[in-house]
């Protein structure tokens, strides 16, 4: 009987390897695994994109902070290319920034204090306070600013009048100065 046993166990044996080679685990089974794979690998690719993208942020945040000045959580940095105000506005956005708005007194000082030594021959910049409500205002008071007619609807600061604004045409064609908040 003990001889038996051992052809037995062996014929048992090579007949559950063969069934499991010759019957592989069903196409729903493996189909599903892979899905779980591929969408992990879709997982982890999506999170190093934007951790890849937020690495280019941060980089180009500090060619700006190099390049310009750094105050109150953000970059500042005049650009000395004159443009129309909504030019301006929009060349400030596609960099990641927006019109520099002064939000108190010694921001504006900051600010003015800065134009004028990055670019001390320019008198005047733009800046974003035109089309957001803000609760600080530093116009220029001796030249009646602002003069609210519907032609001057843009704000520049200048550099001449130590820092005070005056509404402006808004196709006039001004350096202007962007701000980008440091994340």
């Amino acid at each position: 009987m003990e001889q038996l046993g051992l052809p037995v166990f062996l014929v048992l044996s090579v007949s559950l390897l063969h069934a499991s080679f010759c019957h592989p685990p069903t196409r729903k089974a493996v189909s599903t695994r892979q899905a779980v794979a591929d969408d992990d690998v879709k997982s982890q690719l999506e999170k190093l994109w934007l951790e890849v993208n937020s690495l280019k942020q941060m980089q180009a945040l500090q060619t700006v902070c190099l390049r310009g000045i750094k105050a109150y959580g953000k970059c500042y940095l005049t650009v000395k290319e004159p443009k129309h105000y909504h030019e301006a506005n929009e060349d400030c956005i596609a960099h990641g920034g927006t019109l520099a708005t002064p939000r108190d007194m010694m921001e504006n000082d900051e600010l003015s204090d800065y134009a004028k030594r990055s670019a001390p021959a320019t008198r005047d910049f733009w800046i974003g306070v035109a089309d957001i409500p803000i609760s600080y205002f530093n116009w220029d008071r001796t030249k009646k600013q602002p003069t609210g007619t519907k032609r001057e609807s843009c704000v520049a600061l200048s550099v001449a009048a130590q820092g005070k604004w005056y509404d402006e045409v808004c196709r006039s064609v001004k350096k202007y100065i962007c701000e980008y908040i440091i994340p």
